[in-house]
């Protein structure tokens, strides 16, 4: 049975809630997380937040599909020109990749204007199929074309 990457989005500061419950249910799901420093006015603290706010990935057959409404804080599905999201497997691994670096300190993501083209210039994975929009000499912008996002990433060296 053939399964796709499939973008959920989820009730607001609940992805990694409902993560870990699609997770139990033994069904295949990526919430990517970052560490990030909050400041208040007496203390400093690193949490772990999702690195994509209201959004997570979950790895379904077309036919199990329905099956992710069944669990507390999942909206529905992220739809990409008319049709569910679909990222593909090396995306996936992509960003697994990068968040396992220690080469990556900043992060932000906006959304992606249709009718942007843009190509691989230059990058820390060499090799990888990616989509980049703008590499300078501390940031690079890749563009997730599947999923919609163009992800803006502080580089602290470029090799």
């Amino acid at each position: 049975m053939f399964k796709n990457w499939y973008v959920l989005y989820v009730k607001p500061k609940n992805e990694k809630k409902v993560a870990e419950t699609l997770s139990k249910a033994k069904l295949e799901v990526y919430c990517p997380t970052i560490q990030e420093t909050k400041i208040w006015s007496d203390r400093k603290k690193t949490v772990e937040v999702p690195l994509f706010k209201s959004y997570i990935f979950v790895r379904l057959s077309e036919k199990e599909r329905q099956i992710v409404f069944n669990f507390p804080g999942v909206i529905k599905y992220l739809f990409w020109l008319g049709k569910p999201a679909i990222v593909k497997d090396d995306e996936i691994e992509t960003i697994r990749e990068w968040l396992l670096s220690n080469d990556v300190s900043e992060y932000s993501v906006t959304t992606l204007t249709p009718g942007d083209r843009v190509y691989l210039k230059n990058s820390m994975l060499g090799g990888k199929e990616a989509i980049v929009k703008e590499v300078g000499k501390t940031r690079v912008r890749l563009i997730l074309e599947d999923f919609g996002v163009v992800l803006n990433m502080k580089i602290k060296q470029i090799a």
